[in-house]
């Protein structure tokens, strides 16, 4: 049989955008070279692959001076990071002389740094290692695990995210069993329905975007280099919520569309991309009409002040 193979009619960064509909958990992923050099690198590739013998794998681009030591390394860890990590994972997304000064971690088996508060940790052998186009795929044999049952850091479409149960996941309710009042406090409970009602906002949004074609994070891109000009890819992450190597992909996307200008890494709008701001400013403010428009003055105000206090606090 003939192999008839079929060249792909796409772009990388519309591919990379429809990758993010998948959420996926995030990682650091550590080692220790034979030479005793550690390594440690945000990765969110990891994944399960056999429960006999216990195999994981996960994937590094090939080149980077990181991906040599985990070619070399014996053994190596996944930290599954928790939600309250975040933090850690633009640290060790960074590049620096010494991602560890600073920062709390144990000896794990050959070596490879572990941390704590994670939601689980995995140690491995290094098992094998496969091409996998422009990275390649470790993978490893689980020697011992952690399992802290701590909620997960995810990440989605560029951004953060937490993960919650489904309301359709629990068992059905017979109608005529009472409720049970205690259980359900997360209807109620401030941070949840914040929560909740960011995430209704933004999936009614997102759909806005594609008539722009931007990704959420490319708009909130624009948007915030809009106010804050000559800012670096490191001094937006607070701004934008998502890890570097995100913000570095939107911001090499938009400079490659011509919307966005750098010189030593301080970025700014180009007269295309102060355009394209104005149209999101434009879409985001149609979008919150119709968000709120059942709301009048007075109760907007005081949501508003509501809002300022407690990002002031």
């Amino acid at each position: 049989m003939t192999q008839q193979t079929t060249e792909p009619n796409f772009g990388p960064h519309e591919f990379r955008r429809a990758l993010g509909n998948f959420a996926t958990g995030v990682t650091i992923i550590t080692a220790v070279s034979p030479e005793g050099e550690k390594v440690g690198v945000t990765a969110s590739s990891f994944n399960s692959l056999s429960m006999d013998p216990p195999l994981i794998l996960w994937s590094s681009i090939k080149g980077k001076p990181s991906c040599a030591i985990f070619e070399s390394a014996s053994h190596f860890a996944v930290n599954i990071l928790a939600s309250d990590q975040m933090d850690m994972s633009n640290h060790f997304a960074r590049q620096q002389e010494d991602k560890f000064a600073g920062v709390e971690w144990e000896e794990g088996i050959g070596g490879s740094p572990l941390f704590p508060n994670c939601a689980g940790r995995f140690q491995c052998e290094a098992y094998d290692k496969l091409d996998g186009g422009d990275h390649w795929i470790f993978v490893g044999k689980v020697v011992a695990f952690d399992d802290f049952g701590r909620p997960p850091l995810c990440f989605h479409q560029g951004s953060y995210s937490m993960v919650f149960g489904h309301p359709g996941s629990g068992p059905a309710v017979d109608s005529a069993t009472p409720k049970i009042t205690s259980e359900g406090r997360m209807d109620d409970h401030l941070f949840f329905m914040m929560l909740q009602a960011v995430r209704a906002y933004q999936t009614r949004y997102s759909p806005k975007l594609n008539t722009l074609e931007l990704s959420l994070i490319e708009s909130r891109t624009l948007l915030v280099l809009n106010d804050l000009p000559g800012s670096d890819a490191e001094a937006l992450i607070g701004h934008i919520n998502a890890p570097l190597p995100e913000v570095r992909e939107a911001l090499s996307n938009l400079v490659d569309r011509g919307m966005v200008a750098g010189e030593d890494n301080k970025f700014e709008l180009t007269d295309a991309g102060l355009a394209k701001a104005k149209d999101v400013w434009k879409l985001a403010e149609i979008h919150e009409k119709e968000a709120f428009e059942s709301f009048d003055e007075e109760q907007m105000n005081t949501f508003k002040s509501v809002l300022r206090n407690i990002i002031g606090n």
